[in-house]
């Protein structure tokens, strides 16, 4: 094990021992023997089995077997979600085989990025993070259930599955996934289409006739956004069945793997002799190897707010410092676009987490040593992967090593020693940047400020002509408590024009990018945010400053003096709280943590 990694476990375990012990001591309040369906009264239990069939009323009547809850974020105009709508089916099935019953416990909302970029709905998505771990707990508050099959894939479904799920933590779990869509236009070809339409050269027919060919079909965006970057990271923490992150949908494959997951969890319940509750699963060694995995992955950056209110969930404390200090030393391993032109189908062919993972713990830059949902003990048996041989579903020891080094590379030859994703700091704050896919010639600007209070401003004097320039965009009051933080990702096309221009332009903001930001330079997630007196109220058009993404600078270059006494801008985003439903929102904006504490809502261990 690598002294650093081993010093980093060393400072979460002794920084969580208060919080994780509490936690875990609910969790065991919580772990009587036997179902917890058996102390509901008659007139409860009556009412939760009877849409059942009979000889299901009889056995969640004894409690002879165990009952699994479905917990679905499925809908139809999600293409990584449509798949979902064949599950419930499947996994019913396979648990009756397996000598359990499957409830559909609930449904969870599931929104799409990909459809409100630069939307008003878009000020909804990262607070329905907290509202998706609010209707997981609802789902399984009937007191029902022995175990749990969690169905989710994008942006801020998993990790809302995953924060209720761990409110009912004494409960096992497993989380299905759907796989992504064939590739289809290649990632860079949809890039410059969208950089041609900001220039006005081509028109809105062809950029949706491009849009349409790149995401064409049922499953997951192909590129390594924060959709990819969940099933990743669910993997390497060892809640997915090994190696069935990234299997396409409507395959024989998929389909056996979905019902495989559904035997698998009911080996883990309290009736049987190996009980695997998922608070003993996820322990700061799989938050660490999550960590681990995004920066070797060069993954979305919206994970350094995802899993620091995850980890919380489960009683254990992270900051954006271990991120920091992991990043010195995992190097970057792959190269999925925006990091390069593979998409996850490539990933996956080249050797996918099996070759990821068992590369990473080689190397002593991963923990072996936890509990998964896999039949062995251990992540070893993750390098694994699953093939179906005379139909029979079988897990076979997967490539030695990358069956493509352009897309994955051995430890000894990464793509960067470090890392994707960087801790900024100076006197501007505190935030994050994601260098994996930033060419080493951008990765430092030293710039003039334009300041901005809303993305269309920005997006207006692109098209005026006004950004042609050197120039560090500043997007001010776009943290959770101002607007809900949305991601910014209408601003890289334009942005990224500039740049093939040849003009050195950045962002810095105290909002979020795409899980796909890509290849202009950025300070994000910044606070203490604008709404909270962050310094970058006080920017004015003009100012020069300093972002290195190499060291992790960013800095205004002011008399601090004259920079302390001047009058901070006032909030200009209440117009963007009425709309859209994002006035019924009003509390989440009011009670968001800050961006290093999980831009959250819930409050775990008070």
């Amino acid at each position: 094990m690598h002294p650093i990694l081993e010093k980093v476990t060393a400072e979460v375990v002794a920084r969580s021992q208060k919080t994780r012990t509490t936690y875990l001591n609910r969790v065991n309040a919580a772990i009587e023997s036997g179902p917890h369906r058996a102390g509901l009264a008659c007139g409860n239990l009556a009412h939760g089995f009877a849409a059942c069939a009979s000889g299901e009323k009889d056995d969640l009547a004894n409690t002879r077997k165990a009952n699994v809850a479905i917990v679905s974020a499925y809908n139809d105009m999600l293409s990584a979600h449509e798949p979902y709508k064949d599950y419930p089916a499947l996994i019913k099935q396979a648990v009756h085989e397996a000598g359990g019953v499957a409830q559909f416990a609930g449904g969870v909302p599931a929104m799409c990025d990909g459809v409100t970029q630069g939307q008003p709905g878009m000020e909804l998505s990262l607070f329905s993070r907290d509202v998706i771990a609010l209707s997981t707990a609802i789902s399984l508050s009937h007191n029902m259930f022995d175990a749990a099959l969690y169905l989710g894939v994008c942006d801020k479904i998993v990790p809302g599955l995953l924060i209720g799920a761990l409110s009912f933590g004494h409960l096992p779990a497993v989380f299905v996934p759907a796989g992504p869509m064939p590739s289809g236009l290649p990632n860079k070809e949809k890039v410059r289409i969208r950089q041609l339409y900001a220039e006005g050269k081509v028109g809105r027919k062809e950029l949706l006739e491009s849009e349409s060919q790149s995401y064409h079909s049922p499953g997951t965006c192909t590129f390594y956004g924060t959709a990819n970057s969940n099933q990743m990271m669910v993997e390497i923490m060892g809640l997915h069945l090994p190696g069935s992150s990234f299997i396409n949908p409507y395959t024989p494959l998929r389909d056996e793997l979905t019902k495989a997951a559904a035997r698998q969890v009911l080996k883990f319940t309290a009736l049987g002799e190996d009980f695997r509750p998922i608070a003993q699963v996820i322990d700061e060694k799989a938050i660490l190897n999550a960590i681990i995995g995004l920066l070797a992955t060069g993954g979305s950056t919206n994970h350094t707010i995802h899993l620091i209110a995850i980890a919380r969930a489960a009683g254990i404390i992270i900051n954006w410092d271990d991120f920091d200090n992991l990043s010195k030393i995992i190097p970057l391993l792959t190269k999925i676009y925006p990091n390069g032109s593979a998409d996850i189908n490539h990933f996956q062919a080249a050797g996918g987490m099996g070759v990821l993972i068992a590369e990473l713990l080689r190397n002593g830059l991963l923990h072996d040593d936890i509990l998964t949902i896999g039949d062995q003990r251990g992540l070893s048996q993750y390098s694994h992967e699953p093939a179906l041989l005379e139909g029979s579903l079988q897990w076979l020891p997967g490539p030695e090593t990358s069956l493509d080094e352009s897309v994955i590379s051995p430890a000894g030859k990464p793509f960067a020693a470090g890392g994707g994703l960087h801790v900024m700091h100076g006197n501007l704050g505190r935030g994050i940047s994601k260098i994996s896919a930033v060419a080493e010639q951008h990765q430092v600007v030293t710039a003039p400020a334009v300041v901005f209070d809303d993305q269309d401003d920005v997006v207006a004097a692109f098209k005026r002509g006004e950004l042609e320039k050197d120039c560090i965009v500043v997007l001010r009051f776009q943290g959770p408590k101002a607007n809900g933080m949305p991601e910014l990702h209408k601003l890289t096309p334009p942005l990224g024009v500039l740049q093939d221009k040849g003009f050195k332009v950045a962002l810095i903001t105290d909002g979020r990018m795409s899980g796909a930001s890509g290849k202009v330079p950025s300070a994000i997630h910044m606070h203490p945010e604008c709404l909270d007196g962050g310094s970058l109220c006080k920017v004015r058009d003009g100012d020069i400053i300093v972002l290195n993404t190499q060291t992790g600078e960013v800095n205004i270059r002011v008399d601090q003096a004259d920079f302390d006494a001047r009058t901070p801008a006032e909030n200009s985003a209440k117009g963007h709280h009425f709309g859209m439903g994002r006035e019924l929102f009003g509390a989440f904006r009011a009670h968001a943590s800050s961006a290093e504490t999980g831009a959250c809502n819930l409050f775990f261990l008070d």
